[in-house]
């Protein structure tokens, strides 16, 4: 079973930047997914950002322009660079990979926009 660990979240002031990381361990199938999802309180998860192994992304569109997918695929990591954070940002942010069948989420990393 892949297991994801992010890092990078924490407390910005808006127009700020923060970059996000997720890295898949115990890897035994091809990565052909790649996402970050996101969950405010009281609100669904939703989807933010995702890259497709061919290198295809697909963006929310509260976010395009602001935010950035990229993909090692040497270090089965995925990068989220959000730019221009504004106080609608904050939620908890879930690193999602499918790998073959299985499908696995991260633990969760808050990010925080607040003056």
């Amino acid at each position: 079973q892949v297991q994801l660990v992010e890092s990078g979240g924490g407390l910005v002031q808006p127009e700020g930047s923060l970059r996000l990381s997720c890295v898949a361990s115990r890897v035994t199938l091809p990565i052909y997914y790649m996402g970050w999802y996101r969950q405010a309180p009281g609100k669904q998860r939703e989807l933010v950002a995702e890259i497709f192994s061919g290198g295809s992304t697909n963006y929310r569109d509260s976010v395009k322009g602001r935010f950035t997918i990229s993909r090692d695929n040497a270090k089965n990591t995925v990068h989220l660079q959000m730019n221009n954070l504004k106080p609608e940002d904050t939620a908890v942010y879930y690193c999602k990979v499918e790998s073959g069948p299985y499908v696995s989420w991260g633990q969760g990393t808050q990010v925080t926009v607040s003056s």
